[in-house]
C-alpha cells in the first residue's frame, strides 16, 4: 500500500471531529489526495450497523461484533482500495475505539478484541493516530452542550475514565503511532499542536 492512512480518536466530546477537516485540507493543499471517513460507518453496510450500535442496546460482545463487521466492510470496500490506489485516508476512528469503548469501557476481554482486529484487518495500522485526550468531567459537558446524546454519551464518567485509560494503554503500547493532542486547551492551541505533529512527519 502506498497512501497514508490517519486515524483521529478520543472520548466523545474530545473534539477531534472539529479539526478533521483542517487537517485534511491541509493536506490537500500539500498535494494528497485525501478520503475522508468514519467508524463505525463509511459503507452502506457499516453505516446501517452504526444506527443499531449507537442507538440499539445490546451486550458487549454483541457491540463488538457488529462494530468489527462494519470495519471489516469499511477495510475491504474503502480503506485499502483508497490506500493501494495511493490516497491518503482520514478517517474518525478506528480499531483503537474498539479498544477504548468495548474493551476499556465495556470490559470486553483484550484477547477477543486482538483475535478480531487480526481477523478483520489483517495488520492493517494507521501510519498516524492522532488521539484527543482530555478529561471525562471536561468531555461530558462539551458533550452536553452540542447536542443529544446517544447510548455512548449516555454512558457515566467512570465509563468514559475507563475509555481515557483504554486509549492510554493503546498509546502506550505505540507510541510510534500515536500522538498525543491535550484537547482540554482551546481550539486554537489544539490545532497548533496537531500542525506540529504533521510537521515533524514532513506532513
Amino acid at each position: 500500500m502506498s497512501g497514508r492512512f490517519i486515524t483521529f480518536e478520543g472520548i466523545d466530546g474530545a473534539g477531534k471531529s472539529t479539526h478533521i477537516e483542517a487537517v485534511s485540507a491541509r493536506l490537500r493543499a500539500a498535494g494528497a489526495d485525501v478520503l475522508n471517513t468514519r467508524e463505525p460507518g463509511g459503507t452502506a453496510l457499516a453505516e446501517q450497523l452504526r444506527e443499531l450500535v449507537l442507538h440499539q442496546g445490546m451486550d458487549a460482545l454483541t457491540e463488538a461484533l457488529l462494530v468489527f463487521a462494519g470495519r471489516r466492510d469499511h477495510i475491504e470496500q474503502v480503506i485499502r482500495p483508497a490506500l493501494a490506489a495511493g490516497r491518503t485516508v482520514v478517517s474518525d476512528r478506528f480499531t483503537d475505539a474498539s479498544f477504548a469503548y468495548q474493551g476499556g469501557g465495556r470490559g470486553l476481554d483484550g484477547h477477543v478484541l486482538a483475535a478480531l482486529e487480526g481477523w478483520v484487518g489483517h495488520g492493517l495500522q494507521p501510519d498516524l493516530t492522532i488521539w484527543f485526550d482530555l478529561p471525562a468531567e471536561m468531555a461530558a459537558a462539551r458533550r452536553a452542550a452540542a447536542r443529544e446524546a446517544d447510548r455512548f454519551e449516555q454512558q457515566d464518567l467512570h465509563f468514559f475514565a475507563r475509555v481515557r485509560a483504554g486509549y492510554a494503554a493503546r498509546a502506550e503500547a505505540a507510541p510510534e503511532r500515536f500522538a498525543r493532542i491535550d484537547a482540554s486547551l482551546p481550539v486554537d492551541a489544539v490545532a497548533a499542536q496537531i500542525v506540529a505533529v504533521l510537521e515533524a512527519r514532513g506532513w
